[in-house]
């Protein structure tokens, strides 16, 4: 795993990404930004909000570094801490509950080895949850990146993360 970043600077294009997402709200509002401006810290820094970069993101938007922390710890979508390179968001809501997401929430824990919000002893997986993640219809499901993956079966556990690894065992050699 790669050590963590101590001082925090966006490259001139996300600076200016930053600069261009501030600029949509009214002066003085610029915690409004707040959300996007994590994502681009996210993508910047490794895919996830270190403590330095949390406060850099507070420093440029002229606001407290407890209040990103308020927001980057709220809501599941933003890493806290370092993830594997393939982030698995199980729906774990009333819809996807009642048609088997906590099994599958189970069953890729056994088959990882982990537990929810662990990473795979190869670096590879982590394993979250979600509130929902608006598929209702096709729970269980989950994300994995910008991908949902629906109607969930063990059998399509196993052919998701054997197809994720392969990718990025191949992708890392």
């Amino acid at each position: 795993m790669s050590t963590e970043v101590t001082n925090p600077q966006f490259s001139p294009e996300k600076m200016a990404e930053v600069q261009r997402v501030i600029s949509l709200f009214p002066e003085g509002k610029q915690k409004s930004a707040l959300l996007r401006i994590l994502h681009i810290a996210e993508e910047e820094f490794g895919g996830w909000l270190s403590v330095p970069t949390m406060n850099y993101v507070a420093e440029i938007l002229g606001i407290q570094p407890v209040e990103v922390y308020e927001v980057a710890t709220f809501y599941t979508m933003f890493n806290i801490e370092k993830p594997g390179k393939v982030v698995l968001e199980v729906c774990r809501t009333g819809p996807c509950m009642l048609v088997g997401s906590d099994n599958i929430i189970d069953y890729i824990q056994q088959k990882l080895n982990i537990e929810v919000g662990g990473t795979s002893a190869d670096g590879i997986f982590t394993l979250k949850t979600a509130e929902c993640l608006g598929a209702c219809g096709y729970g269980p499901m989950l994300q994995c990146g910008k991908h949902y993956h629906e109607h969930l079966t063990p059998e399509k556990v196993d052919a998701l993360l054997e197809s994720l690894r392969n990718e990025h065992t191949t992708s890392s050699n």
